[in-house]
């Protein structure tokens, strides 16, 4: 049995589910195949933030309304290092967006299967691409009864996450970079959690705490390898304790933990080639980062849109789709960028010194402030870093001459 679309894609999350939306829209008949048979399933090991970078592509997939009505926040970034608090002027920071994921998860795949053209295959996982001559054309499905089916497609969309079954079957070369750091979270409630979005620099430790819907929010302590013996015996107590250790922390021990405590030990960051002939990669499938960085969920939706903007005229109209693929791989080159400094910082090493003198002038001055609330959001590239420097050592260069 075959059915013919101009794109399938395995993966009916975040980054799926945005491309099947876009895809949908610009009138290309798509099959969005998820393995999970509930509509409702969603992902457990994620900080559930959406950076400021996300917010554009959430408003034009039309999430964003509804994600505020569910009880979805717009929290600010506060971060902490050695120097003091970070915090850019209100009405300039970066506005994320937080709603748990198993609130988010369903609403966006309700979205994408309510989009014209768009039909969403449950409980089918892939088995194995199929081909016709050097291009990929399409999946092999099976259902949770045995029953087989080739989708044939234009295009192939791998979307199934950090361990992609579609980039292990497509062949695609695959950089693989070691983390250094492991990570446990759990959701809190109670009246001391914060309005903002919190990071603790503590060099090379790290905590966090992300506020999201119904009250609650997420704390996470991501320690270098050689602090996990600490949380063998007791992970949800040592976690507390190391929080309630924070610098100006948050009441962490009057608080109530909501739900099963998160952990995850080995989180290598991978970068595929996210392109072949007949074949596409997006969000994690793609590019796996550092989790503590956030950028999960936002780039899973922007990879999308970039991958959308750049096919559907090819899908539709019948053009090449070689050239159409080769401008979504230009695309996404910021978010390449970004993980490269993100996953550098992930393997557990020290700030070097330019980050010193950065982050120690962002308590000094509040263009500095913003510059760092900027590029945490993905609002800005790292490169810009060359513009940011001297403002940086004349905010130092004036602090020291203060304290003569």
């Amino acid at each position: 049995m075959a059915d013919d679309y101009d794109a399938v894609i395995v993966g009916a999350s975040l980054a799926g589910c945005a491309t099947a939306i876009l895809l949908g829209r610009a009138g290309a008949r798509v099959a969005l195949v998820e393995k999970q048979p509930d509509p409702g399933a969603f992902k457990r090991m994620c900080s559930h933030l959406i950076q400021a970078s996300g917010v554009p592509t959430l408003k034009r997939l039309g999430l964003l309304e509804p994600i505020e009505a569910a009880g979805g926040i717009r929290p600010g970034m506060r971060i902490w290092s050695r120097w003091g608090w970070i915090e850019a002027p209100p009405e300039r920071g970066g506005e994320g967006v937080n709603l748990r994921r198993e609130l988010l998860d369903p609403m966006i795949r309700e979205a994408a299967a309510g989009t014209p053209g768009v039909e969403l295959l449950l409980g089918h996982s892939a088995e194995l691409l199929l081909r016709e001559g050097d291009a990929f054309a399409g999946v092999a499905v099976r259902e949770r009864d045995g029953t087989e089916t080739e989708l044939r497609a234009r295009l192939t969309i791998g979307a199934d996450g950090r361990e992609s079954a579609i980039a292990e079957l497509a062949g695609v070369k695959t950089k693989t970079r070691p983390h250094g750091r492991f990570v446990y979270g759990a959701y809190f409630e109670g009246a001391g959690n914060p309005a903002a979005s919190t990071v603790w620099m503590l060099d090379p430790q790290f905590a966090a705490a992300f506020p999201t819907d119904d009250g609650l929010c997420l704390y996470v302590a991501m320690l270098t390898k050689e602090r996990l013996p600490e949380f063998r015996h007791d992970p949800a107590g040592t976690l507390v304790e190391f929080l309630a250790a924070m610098p100006d922390p948050l009441p962490i021990r009057d608080l109530r933990q909501v739900g099963q405590l998160l952990g995850k030990i080995e989180m290598p960051n991978k970068v595929r080639v996210p392109v072949a002939p007949g074949l596409a990669l997006v969000g994690d499938a793609a590019l796996t980062t550092d989790p503590l960085s956030g950028v999960g969920c936002g780039w899973a939706l922007q990879s999308g849109e970039y991958l959308a903007d750049s096919v559907a005229p090819a899908l539709v109209d019948g053009g090449p789709l070689e050239h159409a693929l080769a401008r979504y791989r230009r695309k996404r080159r910021p978010l390449v960028r970004h993980a490269y400094f993100i996953n550098d910082l992930a393997t557990g090493r020290r700030m070097n010194p330019a980050e010193r003198m950065l982050f120690a002038a962002a308590s000094r001055d509040e263009e500095i402030a913003t510059w760092i609330d900027h590029l945490g959001m993905r609002l800005i590239e790292p490169q810009t870093i060359v513009a940011a420097l001297p403002r940086a050592i004349a905010a130092n260069t004036r602090h020291a001459l203060s304290r003569r």
